[in-house]
C-alpha cells in the first residue's frame, strides 16, 4: 500500500502473515516546553501506524536544530520527551539524524509490523456504518491561542494531555471490532480526513455537529479569532466537497476544519458494534470518544456536517 488513496502509512509485505508499516512526521514546536514538545511529536509520529492497525517497533529521530541560537540542553529535553513516549509505546529508538537549521523541528520515522490480512485502510467505509471519533477536537485553535498568550491553564493542560495520549489503546480497541475503515485526524482536520475516507469509499459521511467532542474553552477562543492558517487552507481546499449546514455554530464548524496535532482516530464500523467500541475506549480512559455520525450512500457532497 502506497500513496494511491493517501493511506496513513505505507505497508510492505514480507510474508503472507507479516508486513512492515512505514511512516514519518515532524514539525515545529507547538508548545514552549521542550520535553512536552518531544512527547507530542513522538505521539503524533507513532499515530499513523496505529491508524493502520499496526504495532510500532522502532523509530529514528529527525531533528532540525539551530545550534548557534539554542542550548544543547533544549535538544536533550526534546529527545528525552520523545524517547520516553516511545518507551511507553514499546518502541525502540534506534538512531536518527540531525541537521543545523535556523528553524527547530522534531519528529520520527517509524517502522511497525502488521498482519497484511488485517490492515485497516482509510477506505472501505460502508453505508450504514457508524462513525466514531476517539479524541476531542481543537488542538490547532488552542495552540494558536497559546502562541498569543491567550490560553488558560485548564485548556492548556487538556490540550497537552490529548496530544501526548498515544492512539495505541484506540487502535487495539478497534482491532477487536469489524472495522471497515479508519484514519487518524491530523493536519487536514476532521472534514479533510473525512473527505479522504468518503472519497476512497465512494460514500458520504454524515457528521452530527452537536456530537463533536471539543477541548475546553474552544468556543470562546473561536469567538476571539484564534484560528489557524491551516484551518483556512482546509476550508478553501474542501470548498464544494463538503456541505456545512448554516445552523452549525461557529465553534463546531471551525473545530471540524481545524488541523489537529496528534489527533484521534476516525473509525467506520458496523453500527451494532459502535457502543461496544465506545465502552472499550472509555474503559481505557478515552473519555472524549464519541459516536459522531454515520456513513450513507454517495450524495452530492462527500461530507455533510449538520
Amino acid at each position: 500500500m502506497g500513496i494511491a488513496t493517501s493511506d496513513d502509512a505505507g505497508v510492505f509485505r514480507l510474508r503472507d502473515d507479516l508486513a512492515i508499516v512505514n511512516t514519518v512526521d515532524f514539525f515545529t514546536p507547538i508548545v514552549d516546553d521542550p520535553y512536552t514538545f518531544g512527547a507530542i511529536s513522538a505521539a503524533n509520529s507513532l499515530s499513523d501506524v496505529y491508524a493502520m492497525g499496526g504495532v510500532p517497533k522502532t523509530a529514528m529521530n529527525i531533528v532540525c536544530f539551530p545550534r548557534k541560537e539554542l542550548d544543547n540542553e533544549i535538544l536533550a529535553e526534546i529527545l528525552c520527551g520523545g524517547a520516553e513516549k516511545a518507551e511507553e509505546a514499546g518502541v525502540v529508538v534506534v538512531g536518527g539524524h540531525t541537521v543545523d537549521d535556523p528553524e527547530l523541528k522534531y519528529g520520527m520515522a517509524v517502522t511497525g509490523i502488521i498482519d497484511p490480512r488485517r490492515v485497516i485502510r482509510n477506505v472501505g467505509a460502508t453505508p450504514g456504518d457508524a462513525l466514531v471519533l476517539t479524541k476531542a477536537l481543537g488542538t490547532g485553535i488552542l495552540a494558536t491561542a497559546l502562541k498569543r498568550d491567550a490560553l488558560g491553564a485548564r485548556a492548556y493542560a487538556a490540550a497537552v494531555e490529548s496530544m501526548t495520549t498515544l492512539n495505541k489503546g484506540a487502535s487495539e480497541a478497534m482491532l477487536r471490532c469489524d472495522v471497515h475503515a479508519a484514519t487518524d485526524v491530523t493536519g487536514f482536520g476532521l472534514l479533510g480526513h473525512g473527505h479522504g475516507m468518503a472519497h476512497g469509499s465512494d460514500a458520504t459521511l454524515e457528521i452530527e455537529a452537536a456530537a463533536l467532542p471539543l477541548l475546553p474553552d474552544l468556543e470562546a477562543l473561536v469567538v476571539a479569532g484564534h484560528l489557524t492558517g491551516g484551518c483556512k487552507r482546509n476550508r478553501a481546499y474542501l470548498e464544494g466537497k463538503v456541505l456545512v449546514a448554516p445552523r452549525v455554530p461557529d465553534a463546531l464548524r471551525e473545530a471540524a476544519y481545524d488541523p489537529q496535532t496528534s489527533g484521534g482516530l476516525l473509525i467506520a464500523l458496523p453500527a451494532d458494534q459502535a457502543e461496544r467500541l465506545l465502552d472499550d475506549l472509555r474503559a481505557q480512559g478515552l473519555a472524549s470518544a464519541r459516536r459522531i455520525g454515520r456513513v450513507s450512500s454517495r450524495r452530492e457532497h462527500w461530507v455533510e456536517l449538520g
